[in-house]
């Protein structure tokens, strides 16, 4: 799960993750919410995501996720201003070993 303010600006990117996911033949369920929706989600994900807008939030949501044994990062300034999908997909699947 990724999460940003508003959960648009991460819609492009997580359709640039998904590509990526089917290039290399990883099924996955991608998907982008706002910082107020993240909350509903915490039980059906293994990673999440924080865009650099709400990078803030990562101290926060690793107390709740992390006793769940999910990761949580935030996405690299630069990957996410280029819309990296390949990169930030590789940094999931790193924080998920």
């Amino acid at each position: 799960m990724l999460v940003c303010s508003a959960g648009m600006s991460t819609s492009l990117l997580v359709t640039k993750m998904q590509k990526a996911a089917e290039a290399e033949g990883l099924e996955a369920n991608i998907f982008a919410v706002a910082e107020a929706e993240a909350a509903n989600h915490f039980d059906e994900i293994d990673v999440l995501m924080l865009g650099p807008q709400v990078r803030f939030l990562e101290g926060k949501m690793k107390e709740k996720l992390e006793p769940k044994g999910v990761p949580v990062g935030v996405i690299d300034m630069t990957d996410y201003g280029t819309m990296n999908g390949e990169k930030v997909l590789a940094s999931a699947k790193e924080l998920m070993k």
